[in-house]
């Protein structure tokens, strides 16, 4: 999570929402190469996405007008947090950033009408090497704060970790 310095004066407010040396000083060494935003109504899911094999991208999300429910599942086969997940709410107020490693799945819920966020992304889109989890996995127990989102027919397709080659590569059987 990042937490960019706001200065405020009588005109309104300034920041640095992007400085290479800082996010390297705190760990973050990856060069984003595409931004995108999405704006989304109230109760609108999005994900859970990622890219996969050498498309594989890290991204820095940022709730620029309104609230959402962020979360991230960790699909590093290797790794000691494989098939966890962390969630946060993201916000104009809270002016936090989120920081979603490479090799993570993503996605978000709209709190809010209008939900504008912006992310960075390590590598571009590549449509041929898109990847996701269903919203409502049981093995990542994403505490979303919505029994009935709003999906794309493709999110709502999405499969369950056990059924992924994630779930296979990590050595687990279903």
């Amino acid at each position: 999570m990042v937490k960019p310095a706001v200065y405020a004066d009588p005109r309104g407010t300034f920041s640095e929402n992007y400085k290479m040396s800082d996010f390297r000083a705190a760990g973050i060494r990856d060069i984003f190469v595409q931004e995108n935003r999405s704006v989304s109504r109230k109760g609108v899911l999005r994900g859970m996405h990622c890219q996969l094999r050498r498309y594989v991208q890290a991204k820095l999300v940022r709730c620029l007008r309104g609230r959402i429910f962020d979360s991230v599942a960790d699909l590093r086969p290797g790794s000691a947090t494989f098939g966890r997940a962390f969630s946060i709410e993201l916000s104009e107020a809270n002016g936090l950033m989120l920081y979603v490693p490479a090799g993570f799945a993503h996605g978000f819920y709209a709190l809010t009408d209008g939900a504008e966020v912006l992310y960075k992304c390590s590598k571009e889109y590549a449509p041929g090497h898109e990847a996701g989890l269903r919203w409502n996995d049981p093995v990542l127990k994403i505490k979303w704060p919505v029994k009935k989102p709003v999906l794309s027919p493709r999110d709502a397709a999405l499969p369950f970790l056990k059924d992924t080659p994630f779930y296979a590569a990590a050595g687990r059987r279903s």
